[in-house]
């Protein structure tokens, strides 16, 4: 009789090895991680030329000011 190890344990309600759902875990984790990397890229992106552009028409503009 082969002794089953900690790590070849299966779960007996979804008969998913253990080593198997630690594997499907950690892809998520790296994808979720991938994706809100590009998210938090693009959201810097957008506000930094948001920024950008409404400071230029604020100095474009302020010739226009009368005192």
């Amino acid at each position: 009789m082969t002794p089953i190890m900690p790590s070849m344990a299966q779960n007996k309600k979804w008969g998913i090895r253990m080593d198997e759902k630690i594997y499907k875990t950690m892809g998520r984790s790296g994808a979720l991680s991938i994706v809100l990397g590009v998210v938090s890229i693009v959201v810097g992106l957008t506000s930094g030329v948001m920024l950008l552009v409404s400071g230029g028409r604020l100095l474009a503009g302020k010739s226009k000011i009368l005192f």
